[in-house]
């Protein structure tokens, strides 16, 4: 009778967290903003290393940049974020041009960065690595509270909350710099070589968080040296070669695609994709099963 009970009870609670998504995705649909960039062109004395590099990512939808050693991607990636400054060219959200913007100011514009490196407070805890980020919005000190605890239960950090950041594993670490990231409402944010320093259980944790991030109406940018692995959450990509986009298109249509093979792939390359519904639905579904048993047994 108790496991008919947990089970009527996750059902509801997995309906309610679903109708709520879609009413979310719903409404953020209709107002949703696009980064751009047009013509980027950076040289270092008489090289040039991006050449005319055109990109956008809208709200809500995940976006790769990718390219071999060289090609381009990372200065241009750079250039996005705010942390090279191109020779020529221009990055917009929508029609606000922020091409002379530091990285503090885009990130006031909403616009956050995560970069390869561990950027966690080495000897702050979990919580205080949150809090340090939402001290800097308008929240009320309650509201704040209440963020914190929110972004905390979301990203799976409870067991690790009082732990400092040096004493994280690479997936902790990284779930911890993305609801930090997340702790200013970001309309984008720009990953930088997220798969990097984590095992291969924790890139398809981190893999579903990112899959989950566009349906908080984010637009993320990513770019990153582990092609299959960043194809597998991409809605869309763009391959730089040379400095220049070589081809553009949905994971499905680069691999598919002879040039895209001989230059970066290999001839051999398949996509595997994941079912990442599935696997939302699957973890969802776990944790609420989970919460409910804790709920009944401390009622009991």
């Amino acid at each position: 009778m108790i496991t008919n009970l947990i089970s009527y009870i996750c059902k509801i609670k997995y309906d309610s967290e679903m109708n709520e998504i879609e009413k979310t995705v719903v409404s953020q649909e209709k107002k949703s903003s696009i980064l751009h960039t047009e013509n980027l062109v950076k040289r270092y004395g008489k090289r040039t290393v991006a050449n005319g590099v055109s990109i956008n990512v809208r709200q809500g939808e995940i976006v790769g940049l990718l390219g071999p050693n060289g090609a381009g991607k990372t200065t241009s990636f750079y250039m996005t974020t705010g942390l090279v400054v191109p020779n020529e060219g221009h990055v917009y959200i929508d029609d606000k041009e922020i091409t002379k913007y530091p990285v503090y100011k885009r990130a006031k514009a909403g616009i956050g960065y995560l970069p390869q490196e561990a950027s966690v407070f080495r000897k702050m805890s979990v919580e205080d690595n949150i809090m340090s980020v939402l001290e800097m919005t308008k929240l009320s000190r309650e509201q704040r509270i209440e963020k914190m605890e929110s972004l905390i239960r979301e990203f799976r950090l409870e067991k690790v909350r009082k732990n400092l950041g040096d004493r994280l594993s690479g997936g902790e670490r990284r779930r911890c710099e993305i609801a930090r990231c997340l702790a200013i409402d970001p309309k984008f944010i720009m990953l930088d070589e997220p798969f990097a320093g984590v095992d291969p259980i924790a890139v398809e944790d981190i893999q579903h968080i990112v899959w989950q991030l566009k349906f908080r109406n984010i637009g993320i940018l990513i770019t990153d040296h582990n092609v299959h692995e960043t194809l597998n959450i991409t809605d869309r990509a763009y391959l730089l070669f040379e400095g220049r986009i070589l081809f553009k298109g949905t994971p499905e249509e680069l691999s598919a695609n002879k040039v895209v093979k001989e230059k970066y792939l290999g001839v051999d390359f398949v996509l595997q994709k994941k079912d990442f519904q599935l696997i939302n639905e699957r973890k969802r579904a776990q944790e609420a099963e989970e919460k409910a048993e804790d709920e009944i047994i401390n009622t009991i």
